[in-house]
């Protein structure tokens, strides 16, 4: 019973066995529960879906996991103030659908939304295909309730359009990932229904030129709806589990869409075939046949499930300026040779967030250490062209070391101090983020 609420999908992250899972349907349940935990000095491990990458979710020996998998009720939409307030668990793409039957659209959409939550979602600041223009989780939540590790059940932020009053608290629980309360309710920020996209694919021959292509993009004044890459590793292998009839005879496909009006749409989407070609594809065209432009994006959608059918995968998502991403990509491929590790590529290129996927035999413990060599070499190279080393998974356990590189110790006393404030006992979410 147990044994599935233990960890998350980050598959090398450690993880521990918990005393209880417990799995709440009201704000007054979460209270209660963290006041007997607090009383009896147990963990609380918070947890979604448990579709998260970087071991956020994973369980400590002896804590309680709360899950938020039976707070499914969408709460409100209000079309007039274009807002929803649902409770945690109620999943992406099924808020996304409630809100188009309201002629609305709730734009973030990690490539897990038909599975994570919008709690989970609160507690990475979850991006997705589209954030490149429509920005991420934390651009559409208005306000939360949560309960604190004090037991407190406070509301942050607002339903106003505008307002400034005090701190940002708000924004500092989106991406806190657990550690400083229970999100027990969210309001979230709606946007009118979009109109329809237009489809660019590039195929080319190496992740240089591809990040070339992506340069062109930005130097072109483009703002895409998506730009998303995705290498052979990962199109083979959803073609392989999905039979989809892929094309993999290119090392590289850039998928290209946008959402601008009319004819300005069709425009859009020849100029970025135009710039596709100007960073080297072989061949580039603006998609005519939406079925197959779909199957490219669901192949997107796809690519870490299906690779993880070949072995254990260790996950990155560095992101880095859009000026450096071409070579950024370059140094991933570069440490993938370095450290004789399969690097599969997917990215949300428009916004500098590379996802490298290392590909490991499960029995080879010597792969399994040049892999984590790779890692940290891939880390160390987004810190060095100005990056980031998480930019949507969050840092759970596996991005710790990187965030002792990335922030200086004022800094991380900065944030202790705020954990502390707001869970004295240090009952929530143990060892994530920080040691």
């Amino acid at each position: 019973m147990m044994r599935p609420y233990t960890h998350d999908e980050a598959e090398w992250a450690p993880h521990g066995l918990p005393a209880a899972v417990v799995r709440p349907r009201t704000t007054g349940d979460v209270q209660a529960v963290v006041h007997t935990c607090l009383a009896h000095r147990v963990p609380i491990v918070p947890r979604g879906a448990g579709t998260g990458l970087s071991g956020g979710a994973n369980a400590v020996d002896g804590c309680v996991v709360l899950s938020t998998e039976q707070m499914t009720r969408i709460l409100e939409i209000d079309p007039l103030e274009r807002l929803a307030v649902v409770q945690p668990g109620v999943v992406n793409d099924h808020l996304r659908a409630a809100a188009a039957e309201k002629g609305l659209w709730y734009p973030p959409d990690p490539a897990s939304s038909p599975w994570s939550t919008i709690g989970g979602n609160v507690a990475t600041n979850a991006g997705g295909v589209c954030c490149v223009k429509y920005g991420v989780t934390r651009d559409y939540v208005l306000a939360v309730e949560m309960v604190t590790g004090t037991g407190a059940v406070v509301r942050l932020g607002r339903r106003t359009a505008k307002g400034v009053a005090g701190y940002d608290l708000l924004g500092l629980v989106v991406g806190s990932e657990g550690t400083l309360g229970v999100v027990t309710e969210v309001t979230v920020r709606l946007r009118p229904a979009r109109m329809p996209e237009h489809t660019a694919v590039g195929h080319f021959d190496s992740v240089s030129a591809a990040g070339q292509a992506i340069h062109e993009v930005g130097a072109a004044g483009i703002v895409p709806s998506a730009l998303e890459l995705v290498d052979r590793h990962c199109l083979a292998a959803v073609d392989a589990w999905k039979n989809m009839g892929l094309s993999v005879d290119a090392d590289v496909v850039l998928l290209g869409r946008t959402d601008a009006p009319g004819a300005a749409g069709h425009d859009e989407a020849d100029r970025m075939v135009e710039c596709f070609m100007r960073g080297g594809a072989s061949r580039a065209a603006r998609s005519t046949d939406k079925q197959e432009a779909e199957a490219l994006f669901a192949a997107r959608r796809l690519a870490y499930p299906a690779l993880e059918r070949l072995g254990p995968v260790l996950t990155e998502d560095v992101c880095v300026p859009l000026r450096a991403v071409p070579v950024m990509l370059d140094r991933i491929e570069r440490a993938g040779r370095r450290h004789d590790t399969v690097i599969a590529n997917i990215a949300h290129t428009g916004d500098g967030n590379l996802h490298p996927l290392l590909i490991v035999p499960g029995d080879d413990p010597s792969a399994r250490r040049r892999a984590q060599a790779a890692f940290d070499d891939i880390i160390g190279d987004a810190l060095d062209l100005g990056g980031t080393v998480t930019g949507e998974h969050g840092v759970g356990l596996l991005n710790r070391d990187g965030l002792r590189a990335e922030l200086s110790k004022d800094v991380m006393a900065m944030q202790r101090a705020v954990r502390a404030a707001l869970d004295p006992a240090g009952i929530l979410n143990p060892g994530k983020i920080f040691d």
